[in-house]
């Protein structure tokens, strides 16, 4: 298997659990943030959706792209973050290992950043993501919202 398929394996697996963390957080609680040096849900979530969105210029053009623009409702980013996982696996599922391979630049404000292999990028970001999954389901409880099962049941999904 190459590091391309497991990469795919990998995604097909992360991106339930991505969707079933993000949708319950409780959209009139996005605001909640644990402590005040801590990022918000909100913040959080966009990030996470900022990251995909980068995932799928760097698949599609060898480029990607941070965006600081301000996140939109909360049912929007939720519906923004489930199609950019579906369009990132979709792009990764038409690459060959060469375009898996091959460098990809990254910009910020229009100036690059950083250049690196496009997997080693989308690993980066999914390893990061999942980091940020965890922030997350960690402010669920104290949100009022049940925490989903993740990497098995939780206490919240079994109905302990």
């Amino acid at each position: 298997m190459t590091s391309r398929e497991f990469y795919l394996e990998r995604r097909r697996a992360e991106n339930p659990i991505f969707l079933r963390v993000m949708q319950s957080i409780p959209e009139d609680r996005v605001d909640y943030k644990p402590h005040e040096r801590s990022p918000s849900a909100q913040q959080i979530m966009w990030t996470m959706t900022n990251e995909l969105r980068s995932c799928v210029m760097v698949a599609r053009e060898n480029r990607g792209e941070w965006k600081t623009d301000a996140p939109p409702p909360v049912g929007e980013m939720q519906r923004q973050f489930e199609q950019l996982l579906n369009e990132l696996t979709s792009e990764v599922e038409k690459m060959d290992d060469a375009a898996w391979d091959g460098v990809a630049k990254f910009y910020f404000n229009g100036k690059t950043v950083n250049e690196q292999p496009v997997g080693q990028f989308l690993w980066f970001i999914l390893f990061d993501a999942i980091h940020h999954r965890g922030q997350l389901s960690a402010y669920l409880r104290p949100m009022g919202a049940k925490v989903p099962a993740i990497y098995g049941p939780s206490a919240d999904s079994r109905g302990a």
